[in-house]
């Protein structure tokens, strides 16, 4: 049977409950003292009870009916804004099949064949829902014959199913115009500020060698293409120094300028001057920063990049990346000995100051890193402190030097692991970093945060991935080798300092291999430097056979360029595709080798160690192969530079370095 009591108590309030329940208590306690009144305290009480229920229900239907009423009511409202709301408002199913549109949505759509719009963004909802389980918010910018909608809705499974019996679902979408909100925000970011600084780079080397006459028409021709640069974007040049200006201009213009890949710099390079020499600029501009303040301080730190890099080159810093134009000339030695005596002075004062030195290169360590090295360990013994290279030389990347350094005793200890080297860190030390400065490429990158105290010393082009926070940072991109710095700063330094022999050797291997035997990037203290490490004896015939190929290396490296690749009428690229753990050695040979071939004005050449794709690349300086593999991630100079790839095949590495390579032609073009 069912129960009906519980039926009964549902429709009666706690109250009423209470209130039947106390006179049938006291109407059992009245029968239990006169028994006469038993008929009629059933009867009282079936009355109360029925009475109880009659009251009970009226109020509950009009109650239900007053809820009926303005459930009416505001289901008519609700009914009647949907159908007159001012967004645009749809309900669809996911199989395209549209349920409802309001009235905002047929005025808003009525010339446009809105179905072949709505269709592909059903869809991608769809498999936005299918990935997520449907637990997703709908909001998606879309485009709408030349207007900008933001689509915003909510999903609801439909009790139908397609064919293929899989779940269906309806959308209900609203469409927000967006389109007048975009115009303003681009007319906003276009208005803003760009700050940029323009440095004449060999301003002094050219009113040097001008007549005095010829000076003052210079500076003019040199500041009126400036000027005239600038002044068409209704901007403001400011002349900050003999040499240097401050523009200022809106950030709508930049993108023109970048359309013409900095012509600025070739139009300077175009004034005629009596003595040959080409006039070069630097540029650096920036969008990045709160306020101008703080736009100019990030333009003066992408100006040091530029330097760095050089010269010769335009730079833009948005949203913490550079974006780089030009750089086609070759560097041009203007570094002072004065500078050299500062730093190598300095270098001695934090070495005698600290506890003790650590020496850090970077991966796969070569002769000029290890070279660098050990003249600052020499450095730092004379001036009474411990010293050790970090660093896992391993394979022919240093020929026989390595078996020569390890049989020495002295040298025997000084070499540590990364685990080693955390054990004689202390809170003191000093850690000097070799022939790099980018924070990805040290050899081992945790001692850059455990080491408070560091300096940098580095001859390669700078990249945006510098290490910062340094003592000092003797960086100079036009120096041939880090070698021929160190060699500056052993000369210079106020104690004297005496190399051993195979100290100076390596020293001297540094300079000869990263300047191919003397020929490539030299300058006159490149050949000065040489000759001072040839005071100790140095036997140049003794360190040409450490880097001597072997007869299997030779062939390699013959089958290398027997099976290359021509791009671009000039460009070789090859591969070899064998496994060696010095293939990237090889890969270097090779490039070099690929130069020696007549036409050839830049080769590139890469390999694959484990999961990483190397590539070597090489140029005789009308290539700038820096700017090609630096979209790659990669880095170097000019002539020589390096990348690495990071699960890559060899096939697909090869397609992408064509494709900067066509990138980096179209730029130059």
């Amino acid at each position: 049977m069912p129960n009906t009591n519980g039926k009964i108590l549902d429709k009666l309030t706690t109250k009423n409950i209470i209130y039947i329940l106390v006179i049938g208590f006291l109407s059992i306690v009245l029968c239990v003292y006169d028994l006469r009144w038993i008929i009629p305290s059933i009867v009282i009480f079936s009355m109360t009870v029925t009475y109880t229920l009659w009251i009970s229900g009226k109020k509950r239907n009009e109650i239900e009916k007053h809820i009926q009423d303005v459930t009416s009511d505001v289901d008519t409202v609700s009914k009647g804004n949907l159908v007159n709301t001012p967004i645009p408002l749809v309900l669809i199913e996911t199989n395209g099949n549209i349920i409802w549109r309001s009235k905002k949505f047929v005025t808003e759509f009525q010339n446009i064949d809105i179905v072949n719009y709505l269709n592909p963004l059903v869809k991608e909802i769809k498999l936005d829902i299918e990935k997520n389980n449907e637990n997703i918010e709908i909001s998606k910018q879309f485009n709408i014959d030349k207007k900008i909608y933001r689509i915003r809705g909510s999903i609801v499974k439909s009790k139908k199913k397609d064919k293929k019996k899989q779940k269906e679902y309806v959308l209900s979408l609203y469409f927000i115009n967006e389109t007048k909100y975009n115009e303003l925000f681009d007319a906003y970011n276009n208005s803003k500020p760009c700050i940029g600084i323009i440095l004449i780079d060999n301003y002094e080397e050219l009113l040097q060698r001008l007549l005095p006459e010829k000076k003052l028409e210079l500076l003019a021709n040199i500041e009126k293409e400036i000027i005239d640069w600038v002044t068409r974007t209704g901007g403001l040049t400011i002349k900050t120094d003999k040499d240097s200006f401050i523009v200022v201009f809106e950030q709508q213009y930049l993108s023109e300028f970048e359309k013409e890949k900095f012509n600025i710099l070739d139009k300077v390079k175009a004034i005629e001057i009596d003595n040959q020499l080409q006039i070069t600029l630097s540029i650096a501009i920036s969008i990045d920063g709160k306020n101008n303040y703080e736009k100019y301080k990030s333009a003066l730190t992408a100006m040091d990049i530029v330097l760095g890099r050089g010269g010769d080159q335009a730079v833009i810093r948005k949203d913490g990346k550079y974006s780089f134009y030009g750089g086609k000339t070759l560097e041009v030695e203007k570094r002072t000995k004065v500078k050299a005596r500062t730093i190598a002075q300095s270098i001695s004062k934090i070495i005698d100051e600290s506890k003790n030195v650590i020496i850090m290169g970077h991966k796969n360590i070569d002769i000029d890193a290890i070279g660098s090295a050990l003249g600052l360990y020499r450095l730092s013994k004379t001036l009474g402190k411990d010293c050790y290279i970090v660093s896992e030389p391993n394979g022919k990347s240093l020929g026989k030097f390595l078996e020569i350094l390890q049989s020495e005793q002295e040298y025997a200890d000084i070499i540590l692991s990364e685990a080693e080297a955390n054990d004689v860190i202390e809170e003191n030390s000093l850690l000097i970093i070799v022939d790099t400065h980018k924070t990805s490429y040290v050899e081992f990158p945790s001692l850059l945060e455990k080491v408070e105290r560091k300096i940098v010393i580095d001859h390669h082009r700078k990249a945006p991935d510098y290490i910062d926070n340094c003592l000092v940072i003797f960086h100079e991109v036009y120096a041939s080798s880090t070698a021929e710095l160190v060699t500056e700063i052993i000369q210079y330094a106020k104690d004297d300092i005496s190399l051993s022999l195979i100290e100076a050797e390596s020293l001297y291997g540094g300079i000869m291999v990263d300047t191919k035997n003397f020929t490539f990037k030299t300058g006159v203290r490149t050949f000065e430097a040489a000759a001072y490490l040839r005071k100790y004896g140095v036997d140049i015939i003794r360190v040409k056979k450490w880097f001597q190929a072997d007869l299997e290396s030779y062939n390699i490296i013959a089958n290398i360029v027997k099976n290359v690749e021509i791009h671009n009428d000039t460009i070789a690229i090859a591969i070899y595709d064998e496994d060696n753990e010095d293939a990237n050695l090889i890969c270097a040979k090779a490039a070099d080798e690929l130069l020696t071939i007549s036409d050839i004005t830049a080769s590139f050449v890469m390999a694959k160690i484990g999961e990483t794709v190397w590539i070597s690349g090489r140029s005789i300086g009308d290539i700038n192969v820096q700017l090609i593999l630096e979209k790659l991630g990669g880095g170097g100079h000019i002539t020589l530079a390096g990348a690495q790839l990071e699960g890559f095949s060899l096939e697909d590495a090869k397609n992408e370095l064509v494709i900067r390579i066509n990138e980096y032609m179209l730029e130059t073009e």
